[in-house]
């Protein structure tokens, strides 16, 4: 009984948190099934090339980078040999983290017969604060009936066939069932939202139903349309939920001071929280900014460990054990405000056993980072530190 109590005061807490932050209408609990995480970029574009290969009427890709490359390479054939076949391909991608990818690349694709939509193409009709908007989100659609997400971009430092110090951490996960659908509904609405009305779609067969007691999934769609941001009100009630334990790993930390409180109630109230965060960065301002949070959360008594023998690029939290986040939004105002973002909450114990397993492998691999560590940084960082602060909106 006592344990009932605890948790129906704990959910009633989490609802009055959610209500406060006014973000619209709550997303819906999903079920999914056949969920598989993905530890990394072989793994991932492994799964992801063969459910490519095995499409039989609808392919939609939407992602933030996509390099010609030797990764890049393998999509285009897949996608050249979908068409082929009679499959519809439509594929989405960011202007503005494509900027190194030959413009040769996607208009090759187009000649093959892959519908390609580049997003937030100079326009004076949307104005200039439109041109810091970025498509953020990684997702494969295939068929209606199987997607993937997580942080991954379509290129060879994702892959793992770079050395190490060149190569990204990521992880990633396909889910099949119920969950798919609002999936792509999200994707025509971007679509639609750039372009107008897609093509007619074929006809899909129906998301069969999951067996019972499946993983549920909620899905968080963020996006600067929205007037509150619902990817960091997501991030906070995940935080504000957590009861014993809270891993999180984010390779992007400038989480903005509502985060930072979120982080020191829950280590006030007793969770173990620890911050996996990279020890070198592909955007070195941002490294500096990030220090600049150690302080209060050490005090506090978060921990915090560097990963260094790769680039950090996963976004994952993990809430006592059974509860995680993954996807594509990063712990910075550009992800909460700026950027179109896709994260999926994951109730599932066996999901975040996986998950925990990640984690403490990872964590075993770092350096952990003490209050006497930070004290000793540079004097150049100390310097720097606050000056970058006030810039940290537009990291």
């Amino acid at each position: 009984m006592s344990s009932l109590l605890h948790r129906r005061g704990r959910m009633g807490r989490l609802m009055r948190h959610l209500r406060r932050q006014s973000i619209g209408p709550l997303p819906d609990i999903l079920r999914a099934e056949e969920m598989e995480l993905y530890a990394g970029g072989e793994s991932f574009f492994a799964a992801l090339f063969a459910a490519l290969d095995r499409a039989e009427r609808l392919i939609c890709l939407e992602y933030y980078r996509i390099s010609a490359d030797h990764t890049g390479g393998r999509l285009a054939e897949r996608l050249a040999a979908a068409v082929a076949r009679g499959v519809m391909v439509l594929l989405i991608y960011d202007m503005v983290g494509c900027r190194d990818t030959p413009a040769s690349f996607f208009s090759a694709l187009g000649r093959l017969g892959v519908r390609c939509l580049p997003f937030n193409r100079f326009s004076l009709r949307r104005g200039i604060r439109w041109l810091d908007r970025r498509d953020h989100r990684k997702l494969a659609i295939i068929d209606g009936r199987q997607a993937f997400l997580g942080g991954l971009n379509i290129a060879d430092a994702y892959a793992g066939r770079l050395d190490p110090p060149h190569t990204f951490h990521d992880v990633g996960f396909s889910l099949q069932g119920s969950a798919v659908v609002p999936l792509l509904t999200l994707f025509i609405e971007n679509w639609t939202m750039e372009q107008g009305l897609p093509p007619h779609l074929p006809p899909l067969e129906p998301v069969r139903r999951p067996a019972p007691g499946d993983a549920r999934v909620t899905l968080i769609s963020g996006g600067p349309h929205q007037r509150r941001s619902a990817i960091r009100a997501a991030f906070r009630v995940a935080m504000a939920a957590a009861a014993t334990e809270l891993l999180i790993a984010n390779p992007y930390f400038v989480p903005g001071p509502r985060i930072i409180r979120s982080l020191l109630r829950a280590s006030r109230r007793g969770v173990k929280i620890r911050l996996l965060l990279p020890a070198r960065s592909d955007v070195p301002l941002v490294r500096l900014v990030s220090r600049s949070s150690y302080q209060p959360l050490l005090e506090a008594g978060v921990e915090i460990f560097e990963l260094e023998r790769q680039l950090l690029h996963a976004k994952l939290m993990l809430i006592d054990g059974k509860r995680t986040v993954l996807g594509s939004a990063n712990l910075d105002q550009r992800s909460f405000h700026r950027n179109f973002e896709i994260n999926a909450i994951i109730l599932s114990r066996r999901f975040g056993a996986q998950v925990k397993s990640l984690f403490e492998r990872d964590l075993a691999g770092s350096r952990r980072i003490t209050l006497d560590d930070h004290a000793k940084r540079g004097l150049l960082s100390r310097f720097l530190e606050p000056l970058l602060r006030p810039i940290s909106w537009f990291l």
